[in-house]
């Protein structure tokens, strides 16, 4: 790592991304999780299936191992909330779809998901409205 760049790791931008990042995630998703009695990687596919996916997709959506989406699969199916399908492209290939129970269980999870955490809700609405401009400018800025 170069000398400029060790400097930096003391700097206002890693101080502001440390903060902002454990405000963020994982906290606020694993809270939702433990509320509706998911694991994160349970929660992480039903938030990514608002259609079916192959597994393959799954594994690459949640970045982890293909193998462990079987085990993912396995526990939406026993909770009645997915179901594996051939896929409709190549019927070689497993997808995984919502159920309908898994469909109002992902639309509650969005629901919380989307909820502002207390922590935002605490500030004033000034804070917010200079939170809100500032992500939207670091949102908008091509590197």
């Amino acid at each position: 790592m170069s000398e400029t760049r060790q400097k930096a790791r003391g700097g206002v931008d890693y101080e502001a991304w440390g903060l902002l990042a454990s405000l963020v995630y994982p906290p606020r998703f694993i809270e939702v999780a433990r509320d509706l009695d998911l694991t994160p990687a349970i929660l992480g596919a039903i938030v990514r299936l608002a259609e079916p996916r192959a597994m393959g997709e799954i594994a690459e959506l949640l970045r982890c191992d293909p193998s462990n989406v079987t085990g993912i699969a396995d526990a939406l199916e026993s909770r009645g909330v997915g179901r594996r399908r051939p896929s409709a492209e190549d019927r070689r290939v497993k997808a995984v779809e919502l159920t309908a129970k898994g469909q109002r269980l992902r639309e509650r999870a969005m629901a919380e998901l989307s909820e502002p955490p207390d922590w935002l809700r605490r500030l004033s609405a000034a804070d917010q409205r200079t939170l809100r401009d500032l992500l939207r400018r670091a949102a908008a800025d091509p590197e």
